[in-house]
């Protein structure tokens, strides 16, 4: 099955997402400027999350570092290796990664980001441990090559990943390790209200100073910090067999999709990405999520909605109209077969597609309608 899921969440003056000068990410779209925030931004802000991380188990979760030489050494102390031959082949194991095996020059770090999940960590510790249990002495271990040790890991396509790494994706240059296809696509958050952004120009103030003379006076500091505030229209498919397929060699992993499913459609909506909170607080809940359950895998999203910027008072108002009117003409003109489609919008917001199979009076009530049709 394919799920599909829309959401409308309206943000205040906020900058979740930066780009290189500082300021909130925007894009053209409709021939005007609109607010943006990266799917890769909302992939980590969801996966990371500590109600992801409570619901599914943070133990059953995978790790996106180049940090492999520390995560193996650790785990080699834990199998019974010293800590002085663990420390020595961390250099050796800053080669993984890449086809060649060439080290990195600190020797602390692989040159490759990767999104490791346990048992590739597990794997890769005892593969060093064999060929480190045939060295007598640190000397000994300037024959290991780190390319040896990489191709001494296998088994790679008959190991377990975790949810996160089936979700989102796994892309490597090593055998080690197996390529994990997502089964779940992104798309860039944008705003459904043209922006234009604004500045804050703030003091930070000496307590100390009292400003009684000429040289306790001004501030102690003086900046700037770009913001703005948009209403911000959210789309992911989210490839359900596949999602199956990746975790079949878990252990239960029936149980751990019914368990991640819900728990990321929870995360998404309670979870906002955490650019600049500390200064603007932008903790918002979704206006409108609908999810929309196929058989027939075509994916949809529902932007052109918003290819006219919506306008007025209540752009939230608006942008929910829009969204059930595109739901609807598209149900309409191209009639593709949707098993369920379910809707949820908050109370003061009595609006609906009339293609909606179920208008969930409460988001959990949609979460378990969307855990059901997983059996």
């Amino acid at each position: 099955m394919l799920y599909e899921i829309h959401m409308l969440k309206n943000y205040p003056p906020t900058n979740l997402n930066r780009d290189d000068t500082g300021a909130p990410k925007t894009c053209t779209f409709g021939g005007v400027t609109r607010g943006r925030i990266s799917s890769q931004c909302l992939k980590r802000s969801w996966r990371t999350s500590d109600l992801f991380k409570a619901e599914v188990g943070e133990d059953k979760l995978g790790i996106r570092t180049r940090k492999l030489p520390e995560l193996v050494a650790q785990r080699l102390q834990e199998l019974g290796v010293c800590p002085e031959f663990a420390e020595a082949v961390k250099p050796r194991i800053s080669g993984f990664g890449n086809k060649e095996g060439k080290e990195t020059k600190d020797g602390g770090s692989t040159a490759q980001v990767i999104f490791f999940a346990p048992q590739d960590i597990d794997a890769v510790a005892r593969a060093v441990k064999e060929k480190l249990d045939a060295c007598k002495t640190v000397k000994d271990m300037d024959k290991l090559k780190s390319k040896d040790l990489q191709s001494a890991v296998t088994s790679a396509e008959l190991r377990p990943v975790t949810p996160d790494i089936a979700l989102f994706g796994r892309m490597v240059t090593s055998d080690a390790f197996r390529d994990v296809e997502a089964s779940m696509q992104v798309a860039h958050a944008i705003s459904t209200n043209k922006i234009s952004v604004e500045s804050d120009y703030f003091t930070a103030m000496d307590d100390l100073l009292s400003g009684e003379s000429m040289d306790e006076t001004g501030a102690g500091m003086i900046g700037d910090v770009d913001y703005n505030a948009s209403c911000y229209y959210l789309y992911a498919s989210l490839d359900t067999d596949l999602l199956r397929k990746s975790l079949k060699d878990a252990e239960n992993a029936d149980v751990i999709i019914a368990r991640a499913v819900p728990a990321l459609l929870r995360t998404m909506a309670f979870t906002n990405p955490s650019g600049k909170q500390n200064t603007f607080a932008g903790h918002v809940l979704p206006s409108c999520f609908m999810l929309e359950c196929k058989e027939q895998k075509v994916p949809v999203s529902l932007v052109n909605a918003f290819a006219e910027p919506v306008k007025g008072q209540d752009i939230v108002m608006e942008s929910i109209r829009k969204l059930a009117a595109e739901a609807d003409m598209t149900a309409r003109c191209f009639g593709l077969p949707v098993r369920e489609r379910l809707w949820f919008c908050m109370d003061k917001y009595p609006i609906h597609p009339e293609c909606a199979t179920k208008v969930c009076a409460s988001f959990p009530e949609l979460v378990e309608a969307a855990s059901a049709l997983l059996k």
